[in-house]
């Protein structure tokens, strides 16, 4: 099994979950954060005066999946949530020793 954490645009969010959930992908969580990469913040404007924004608002989706199952889900972020411009997120991915649903007991694969 595969932890996928994907740093996303917020407003990509709806698309990216709606593609994955019409693949089968079951599960998901998903967190506000803030930070920034290359994209280094942004400057606002308000009421006159000028201030830098150096954490930039971003979407954290969290799902777990089978190995032969982890192609599928990357390209649905890739191809959905990009937008070609710098700032579009990043994918990390990670191996899942075992999972275990609380309400059955259930463990492995079948808990997911």
């Amino acid at each position: 099994m595969k932890k996928i954490e994907a740093i996303i645009r917020p407003h990509k969010l709806d698309e990216v979950q709606e593609a994955l959930s019409e693949a089968g992908f079951a599960g998901l969580t998903v967190s506000e954060v803030r930070g920034y990469g290359r994209q280094k913040g942004h400057k606002e404007v308000y009421r006159g005066t000028e201030y830098n924004i150096n954490f930039v608002p971003k979407v954290k989706i969290e799902l777990i999946c089978s190995d032969d199952k982890l192609e599928k889900a990357i390209e649905i972020i890739i191809n959905v949530g990009k937008t070609g411009q710098v700032g579009d997120g990043k994918i990390f991915i990670y191996d899942v020793k075992d999972a275990i649903r609380i309400r059955t007991g259930e463990s492995g694969e079948s808990a997911l």
